[in-house]
Order: C-alpha cells, then structure tokens, then sequence
C-alpha cells in the first residue's frame, strides 16, 4: 500500500462477525486485527453506531473495533464499497452523512496505525452530542 491507501478502522456493522462485514469485506481484506481509536466516543444510531470526534469532557472513549487491511489489488474498489456504505461524497461536502479522515488506530499490543476512520460529520456530530445515545463502553457489541 502506498500512503494514502491506509488500512481502515471500522467499528459498527462492518465488524468481523456483524452482518455488513460478510456484505462488503469478505474475501477483500487481507488483515483484521482487534483494535481502538482513542480521541473519538460513539453514539448509537438508527441500526448503526456513528464515532464522534471526543470532546475534552467526553467520559468514555475510547472506540473499539478493528483495524482492516485490504487485500493486494482490491484498496481502490474496497475504498469505492465502503464510501458508497457509509454515504461519503469527498471532503466537506455537506450530503456526507460520514467524513472519512485519518486517525490513528491502537493495535491490541499498543503499536499506532494510520488509518481511515469514517466519523460522524459534523451536522450529525452535533445533534448527536446534544440528544443521541452515547455507548459508554465504546463498544458497539456491548450497545
């Protein structure tokens, strides 16, 4: 991979075992790792989690999920798959229901990977800071 195809921190439906995982990463990653990503806290959805930047105040955090790599030869249609997924139309575009930026991801034996997070954009970020359902553990199994 070169630098801009980063490895992808997801942490909802598209989990290892979650139902959009066997959809849309089956048989195109080559890697999947348990991991966190510190700095963000999570809000439950309609049907799916959203991650929000954390705020000093924020009591919970960090994000659990996974650290997904793709597979040789599959970065650019994977990438195509999930912005189409998660309703992201490029950089600050105001339909995006997810901005994908990068985030550092913690691995399971506390080494840091860049990668693409989808978080929630900042029109939802805010209606859900100031009404949604925060997931304290950070932990979409454990809604």
């Amino acid at each position: 991979m070169n630098r801009t195809e980063l490895p992808f921190f997801v942490y909802g439906t598209l989990r290892p075992g979650e139902y959009n995982h066997d959809r849309y990463l089956a048989g195109r990653t080559a890697a999947e790792e348990p991991a966190r990503l510190p700095g963000a806290v999570l809000y439950e959805g309609p049907g799916w989690p959203y991650a929000v930047e954390a705020a000093a105040d924020d009591p919970a955090g960090p994000v659990v999920g996974a650290l997904i790599t793709p597979a040789e030869g599959l970065y650019g249609e994977l990438l195509g798959v999930l912005d189409r997924l998660e309703d992201y139309y490029g950089p600050g575009r105001p339909q995006n229901v997810y901005d994908r930026l990068p985030r550092p991801a913690v691995r399971a034996d506390g080494t840091t990977a860049q990668a693409w997070v989808y978080l929630a954009a900042q029109p939802l970020a805010r209606r859900l800071r100031a009404s949604g359902r925060l997931i304290a553990s950070g932990d979409w199994l454990d809604r």
